[in-house]
């Protein structure tokens, strides 16, 4: 069994607010901030913390189509916005879809096991209400096999892609059961946003999430089979970063280990992206990467305290809980039904919102996500905070495309 080959810590991270619909601040007819804010923004919040830019080694910035969205490439150069003394350390951009973010932790990861840095920056970023949501829809399917599938696809391309899956797992399982378990997940995000002030679904008063969604039957002729648009995660604009430190980074920084988390299993697998999915209720990547993780920290679900997961579909929350092991095939919709993934249940996911409550700025969710899991793990997650005395472990999914790209982590607490 593979194992981390030496201590890895996450430490010092920050966000920036997830902009977007849904913000009392947002318009989309006015100027809003830019990469280089966000950038800037969430580099900074982790620096603060850190010590300053003496203290890394390097940096790594997920984004996914910040070339279309924003018409600016080379992202790996911006780094510099952050602070002057990261200028001339090395730097680079990767991207996945929207596992960008899981993919820039796991770079870092690389070059503290390679013994290449002591401490690397990692961020995610993405600017993506600079078009119109159709337009943006065109994007984004570049997530997908774009030569194969975006001719015939739907206009809201992959919203129509986990429709689908919603569609099948319906059909194969009751739609009754699965819509209410979907309407479960979209209540349990937007309660869980309200304890976060930085996400996106932070201003939503509806005083009934549930009810919303049930009433909201979906109406493929104004969008998508099988879904409502509360089903979905929302455009968001926003950044997150995280320190990714050695053992040596760690006491060069002068973080205690108590104020830091180890990771302690890492899968990252890829898919064939022109193939279709075998199995549209199933996530078999992330199945994959979850499994892989899991083994390699030595655990099971049963004993991670907290998860955060890709969550861009209510569906997609759904078959994850599957893919974890929680719920077995066809009964992960009763699982979340039942509250089993509400802070108070067995397992719970997401007490960040998610990406349908915090918001999913895509280069930044799988950062976001690894941020999330700190704060929890070292108490300082505020009204979100769980009782993780007794599995001081959490677990992250970062997912891109259609189950294409995933990157999942497992962490626990260091001191």
């Amino acid at each position: 069994m593979r194992k981390v080959r030496k201590p890895v810590y996450f430490a010092c991270g920050d966000y920036t607010v997830s902009l977007g619909t849904g913000r009392k601040e947002f318009h989309p007819k006015k100027p809003r901030p830019g990469l280089e804010y966000y950038i800037a923004e969430a580099g900074r919040g982790v620096l603060a913390q850190l010590g300053g830019a003496d203290k890394v080694d390097e940096s790594v910035v997920g984004n996914f189509m910040a070339a279309r969205f924003n018409k600016q490439g080379h992202l790996g150069a911006l780094i510099s916005v952050v602070d002057p003394g990261l200028t001339y350390k090395p730097s680079l951009r990767v991207e996945g879809a929207c596992a960008s973010g899981g993919l820039a932790l796991a770079t870092a990861v690389r070059s503290v096991l390679a013994d290449q840095a002591d401490g690397v920056l990692a961020l995610g970023v993405e600017v993506q209400n600079t078009v119109k949501a159709i337009y943006g829809a065109d994007v984004l399917a570049g997530a997908g096999h774009f030569a194969s599938e975006r001719k015939q696809g739907h206009a809201y391309f992959f919203p129509s892609r986990f429709a689908e899956r919603a569609g099948a797992y319906q059909q194969r399982f009751g739609q009754e059961q699965a819509w209410e378990g979907m309407g479960r997940w979209y209540e349990q995000a937007i309660t869980a946003a309200r304890t976060n002030d930085k996400a996106q679904e932070f201003h939503n008063a509806d005083p009934d999430p549930f009810a919303s969604h049930q009433r909201m039957r979906p109406n493929p002729r104004g969008f998508c089979d099988h879904i409502n648009v509360l089903d979905c995660s929302k455009v968001s604009d926003g950044a997150a970063a995280i320190a990714v430190l050695s053992e040596e980074g760690l006491g060069r920084a002068g973080v205690e280990a108590r104020d830091a988390i180890e990771l302690v299993g890492i899968g990252h697998v890829a898919a064939d992206l022109t193939a279709p999915p075998e199995d549209l209720t199933v996530l078999d990547t992330t199945r994959r990467a979850v499994s892989e993780a899991m083994e390699m920290a030595g655990v099971t679900a049963q004993q991670i305290g907290v998860f955060e997961v890709h969550d861009c579909f209510t569906i997609t929350g759904i078959l994850a809980v599957e893919a974890l092991g929680l719920a077995p095939h066809g009964e992960g919709a009763a699982y979340v039904a039942a509250g089993k993934t509400r802070p108070d249940g067995p397992s719970p996911i997401n007490p960040s919102g998610g990406l349908i409550g915090w918001g999913h700025p895509t280069g930044a969710t799988g950062v976001r996500m690894a941020v999330d899991i700190w704060r929890q793990l070292t108490g300082r997650a505020g009204e979100a905070q769980l009782d993780l005395d007794e599995r001081p472990y959490g677990l992250t999914i970062s997912m891109g495309g259609n189950d294409k790209t995933v990157v999942s982590c497992v962490f626990r607490r260091a001191g």
